[in-house]
């Protein structure tokens, strides 16, 4: 009997595969982040304008009111509408020429909306902008 001696294959790690895993995963924890990271402030559904536009002004503060009539301060929830105005004087005191825009939830109350914009108008800041989406 002869035997033959073959010589033995060495064993390789592909690399393909293991980069295709793991670009999958980057683009899975990406688009997972982009749905699972808030924004600031409430999560709101803006009523709707046919007059709408789009505003970006040089520095902007955004105030956000809730279903709930919950008030945001850039993200930061606000006890009472006298620590709103005292945070937004401290702003304006801080920065010049900024504006307020307010994201208000369409079915917040009236009356939440007026006493923002009061504190606001307390505050100093003369722009006030209301958010809404288009029809």
């Amino acid at each position: 009997m002869k035997f033959s001696h073959q010589p033995r294959k060495k064993s390789r790690i592909e690399l393909i595969p293991m980069i295709d895993l793991m670009m999958f995963l980057l683009a899975f924890f990406v688009l997972i982040s982009i749905n699972v990271i808030p924004s600031l402030g409430h999560k709101t559904v803006l009523p709707s304008s046919s007059s709408a536009d789009n505003q970006k002004p040089r520095k902007q503060v955004i105030v956000s009111i809730s279903e709930d009539n919950l008030i945001q301060l850039d993200g930061f929830l606000v006890q009472n509408l006298n620590e709103l105005l005292r945070s937004l004087i401290e702003k304006r005191q801080t920065e010049e020429n900024i504006s307020v825009l307010i994201k208000g939830d369409q079915v917040t109350t009236l009356q939440t909306l007026v006493d923002v914009m009061d504190s606001v108008k307390k505050s100093g800041i003369d722009t006030v902008t209301i958010a809404t989406r288009k029809k």
